[in-house]
């Protein structure tokens, strides 16, 4: 049985296996670098010692997978950790040619063979880390009475707003990749399984080229029932991330602070509630930062990195929620109070929006009317269905993981976060 290298015991015989990462040669000895996915090795092989395996070492070149019989001792002359693996037999499992991306190479560049660039310490913590970050989440939800749902992707209607969908062909006729489970996750709160989340890919049909846009994305998506405000969904998402925070910290805080140079900081509740209107009169009164009125009916990309600014300095929070946005710039099925006001909000994080959360509105007429007024009506005539025969009050919101890693490592783009990217350009691997 192959024994991980981390998990290896001073003096007892066992087999290793993994990725050639160096291979240097001197006169008595050949010293073989090897890597798995939880650590690195150095076996050492003396010419004089293993002179019946010294044939098949020297074939060996970097990216070479290998196994390797012998066992682990210290050294104190090893500095990878003290400990060398001595040697007594090696099978060469497949021969690498020269790596097609150098040290240093462009993103992009990069991409076009990830499964190469995945191997690196950096790259696989990345993906450790976000498979941590989506259990913490996971377990915070479990935790508090939450369905784990699985809702399909292939929709017979464009979703939401009826635009920056993907369309493809479905036997005889059309049908859509799903913007979000948001309609989905509605149908199970008029099916009255009152607490439900999901995890699954999202499509998005827009033509970004930011470093926080992409196509295809991976989206952790939350609704729940019986809520008395959209403050209640505000409460759960900011014990949901200060939950996953916290765990990862505790789990890879030093790696993150050694590879990523970035620190894990555990949020304080409550987060920062500020207006949408006073975010900009802060920001302008103290950064000087100006645009049209009718911009304000959002939030520009300056505007969320100078809310997170005035939201460290003012309230010593890496979070903001930001509230009162507009009905033109709020999807028709947001709840609204009794001056028109949509009952939501965005939450922002390192200068990035992360979520748009929202009470929804569950009353059959009220949604109906507010889908006409934005010309959707015959579009979501499937989604009225669901509120006809008696809906909870209910709320929720949706988080992108690979965006939450990327904000989390302090990483330039979610090409470094997606396992594999997708983009307007980019449909390869």
């Amino acid at each position: 049985m192959r024994t991980y290298i981390k998990e290896l015991n001073e003096n007892e015989t066992t087999k290793i296996a993994g990725f050639v990462t160096k291979v240097r040669d001197t006169k008595y000895m050949t010293f073989v670098m090897l890597k798995d996915i939880t650590g690195e090795i150095q076996v050492s092989f003396s010419k004089e010692e293993c002179a019946s395996l010294i044939e098949d070492v020297s074939k060996c070149t970097v990216g070479s997978v290998i196994s390797i019989d012998g066992k682990m001792v210290k050294s104190e002359y090893v500095k990878n950790g003290g400990c060398e693996f001595i040697p007594t037999g090696i099978n060469i499992e497949s021969i690498a040619a020269p790596s097609p991306i150098d040290e240093g190479a462009e993103i992009d560049s990069r991409l076009d063979y990830r499964w190469v660039d995945l191997r690196s310490e950096r790259n696989t913590m990345i993906f450790k880390i976000q498979s941590a970050l989506v259990e913490a989440m996971r377990e915070y939800m479990y935790e508090n009475s939450f369905t784990e749902i699985h809702t399909p992707k292939l929709i017979g209607t464009a979703s939401e707003s009826g635009s920056d969908v993907f369309e493809v062909k479905y036997f005889d006729g059309n049908a859509y990749l799903a913007q979000s489970p948001q309609f989905y996750k509605q149908m199970a709160m008029a099916a009255g399984l009152d607490r439900i989340f999901e995890v699954g890919p999202v499509f998005r049909a827009e033509k970004s080229f930011t470093n926080r846009h992409s196509t295809e994305f991976t989206g952790f998506d939350v609704e729940f029932s019986y809520i008395d405000s959209y403050e209640d969904v505000m409460d759960l998402e900011e014990a949901l991330l200060t939950h996953a925070l916290s765990k990862i910290s505790e789990k890879y805080g030093d790696e993150i602070a050694s590879l990523f140079d970035k620190p894990v900081v555990v949020p304080d509740k409550p987060f920062p509630r500020v207006k949408l209107e006073d975010v900009y009169s802060e920001i302008e009164k103290r950064y000087g930062y100006k645009v049209e009125e009718s911009e304000k009916t959002d939030l520009t990309s300056e505007a969320e990195k100078l809310a997170c600014q005035y939201a460290m300095e003012e309230f010593g929070s890496e979070f903001i929620f930001v509230t009162d946005f507009k009905p033109d710039k709020r999807a028709f099925y947001h709840m609204r109070d009794d001056a028109g006001m949509p009952l939501g909000y965005d939450l922002l994080w390192r200068g990035v929006e992360i979520t748009t959360g929202a009470q929804r509105e569950h009353r059959y007429e009220i949604l109906k009317k507010q889908a006409e007024e934005k010309g959707l009506s015959k579009d979501v005539e499937f989604y009225l269905e669901f509120f006809k025969y008696g809906c909870p009050p209910h709320g929720g919101f949706g988080l992108g993981v690979d965006r939450l890693t990327m904000l989390l490592l302090g990483l330039p783009s979610l090409k470094e976060t997606e396992f594999i990217f997708r983009g307007p350009n980019r449909l390869n691997p």
